[in-house]
């Protein structure tokens, strides 16, 4: 064999879709494909008949967009199921309504919100003096009296 090749297999194809003398560069059109997992098999045979593979598993996503609250991947359930699903495609017009999908506030915006504020409220009640200028107006008078 004096001719190095290189075959291009989609997923489990029998017939190449791509069958070249190397380099070569490759166009493959995604939107014929069924979205979801794919895989390459690249077959390289060089000019002394050796034969080397490589396989590139890949993912395709033409179609919409799909979000889901409520439920992760493999979530051990029982019982009533509520979750939420959206799917908006980049070619549809925008309508925010469904480009974006409606989620709970994360816990930890929560507890630090609320660390925040007990910071805010400790701050005041301990450390917080009032200007010179002020201290002697009847609204921190009260408070410098009482504290003292």
């Amino acid at each position: 064999m004096d001719e190095a090749r290189v075959r291009i297999y989609l997923d489990d194809a029998i017939e190449p879709i791509a069958d070249y003398e190397p380099p070569v560069r490759v166009s493959l059109d995604t939107h014929e494909l069924a979205d979801g997992e794919h895989r390459l098999r690249i077959e390289a045979r060089d000019r002394s008949g050796r034969l080397g593979v490589r396989h590139v598993p890949f993912s395709v996503r033409n179609g919409p967009g799909i979000t889901l609250s409520g439920l992760q991947a493999d979530s051990l359930v029982r019982g009533v199921l509520d979750f939420t699903v959206n799917a908006f495609g980049a070619e549809e017009p925008f309508e925010p309504r469904r480009a974006e999908s409606p989620s709970p506030i994360p816990v930890w915006l929560w507890v630090l919100s609320l660390v925040i504020v007990a910071w805010a409220a400790w701050y005041v009640a301990v450390l917080w003096k009032p200007p010179p200028e002020f201290a002697r107006t009847p609204t921190y008078a009260e408070q410098s009296a009482l504290g003292h």
